[in-house]
């Protein structure tokens, strides 16, 4: 088969098959699109992301975290706690998100800023392809995709970062426009507002040392600024708020706040309340009476979602919350082992079950939350490099 699609390609005979559609559940109750490629479609995305991904990496500016390269939501996180915190002063927030971004990406648009970068012709006739690939659902049969790039695709996570570097951009320019530290400083003095822009994929948050109005004037600026790639401002989802309301960002509730016993504001990270409820509902359906033959299984599926939502959420203050999760999964494992043993007396279950207090089926161990080491997250800035970093050219005489 790779053969074969070697040979497609290179002759230029390869044609993307239709991306099936599939419509899966949110948070919030309404349904997110997926579209599924086939094997094959996946496998030349794969290679157009390998080509082009080093060239656009180059350009992304660093306030970009999402869908990138030795970059995570953490951090984000890390760039928001650290101007917000201490004298600097960025308190009033922007919280930003784009209304169906993978769906509404203007085709024209997003094409016209790959081609400042590539300019074989070869591969922007594939880029172009998968971009119109027809969709199939079972809803609606077979339809033309005359915008978007399909989420869930190998190759969309990178065009959507290509078309919302708008964003960075603009920000990034204004930021530069102002000039030195001292000329910022007199900016604010002045009357005028500095602002640090923060994205992860198609979620944002603008911090402002300002005051509110100078927030509030980010709505027509950021419509103005999406309008030419087809996107517009989520209405529900996005708000202005001071740092001391505190707001939801990439699972984590960030607020300012007066250190217990002092009087002096810190800016706390932990769990928000929508990422608890989420890890909450996953070990009560886990634990479900029928779901599991033994323990040992109920152990191998409880255990990673257990320990994948605790290094998550490691970096911030999150020691209460994992006690709390700790407390409310460990009985409810004791829950489902009282049901296989319902004769038993409290006592009696305690002895033959719980001896040590351990959850334990031979070598599957229930992993505790309440374990886990919080520590914080070392704010990196710009100093994340990419797997493409030029290194110095060698020597002649190291080279001999």
């Amino acid at each position: 088969m790779l053969e074969d699609l070697r040979q497609e390609i290179k002759e230029r005979r390869f044609r993307p098959d239709l991306v099936r559609e599939v419509m899966i559940p949110k948070a919030n109750g309404k349904l997110r699109r997926l579209g599924i490629a086939n094997v094959a479609d996946r496998i030349v995305q794969a290679s157009l992301k390998l080509v082009l991904e080093p060239i656009f990496e180059a350009d992304f500016r660093p306030c970009s975290y999402g869908f990138r390269p030795r970059r995570r939501a953490q951090d984000a996180i890390a760039e928001i706690h650290f101007y917000s915190s201490g004298n600097r002063n960025y308190h009033w927030v922007f919280e930003g998100d784009i209304t169906a971004c993978f769906d509404e990406i203007d085709h024209t648009a997003l094409m016209d800023r790959v081609r400042r970068r590539i300019t074989d012709k070869r591969v922007l006739t594939l880029v172009k392809a998968f971009l119109k690939a027809g969709i199939l659902s079972k809803e609606d049969g077979y339809r033309d995709n005359l915008t978007g790039t399909p989420q869930g695709g190998i190759l969309s996570p990178l065009l959507s970062n290509i078309a919302l570097s708008v964003l960075d951009e603009n920000f990034d320019a204004k930021w530069k426009a102002i000039g030195s530290e001292g000329q910022r400083q007199w900016h604010r003095k002045t009357g005028g507002a500095t602002m640090k822009f923060i994205r992860y994929a198609d979620d944002f948050v603008i911090l402002v040392n300002g005051q509110r109005g100078h927030a509030e004037a980010l709505w027509a600026e950021l419509a103005e600024v999406l309008a030419p790639i087809g996107l517009r401002l989520s209405v529900e989802k996005s708000r202005v708020c001071h740092v001391n309301e505190g707001f939801d960002f990439l699972g984590f509730r960030i607020q300012r706040q007066v250190k217990r016993g002092t009087n002096k504001w810190h800016v706390y990270t932990w769990p928000s309340k929508r990422a608890l409820n989420s890890v909450l509902d996953k070990v009560r359906w886990l634990t479900r009476r029928h779901l599991h033959r033994t323990l040992a299984d109920l152990l191998r599926r409880l255990n990673p979602v257990l320990r994948g939502w605790c290094n998550y959420f490691q970096h911030g203050v999150s020691k209460h919350t994992f006690s709390y999760v700790d407390h409310f999964t460990w009985w409810r494992v004791v829950g489902w082992l009282r049901k296989r043993h319902p004769k038993l007396s409290w006592g009696a279950f305690r002895k033959r079950v719980l001896p040590t207090w351990k959850i334990a089926d031979g070598k599957a161990v229930m992993f505790r939350p309440r374990e886990v080491s919080v520590t914080r997250y070392l704010y990196r800035g710009t100093q994340i490099t990419t797997p493409w970093t030029a290194r110095p050219l060698e020597t002649a005489s190291s080279v001999a």
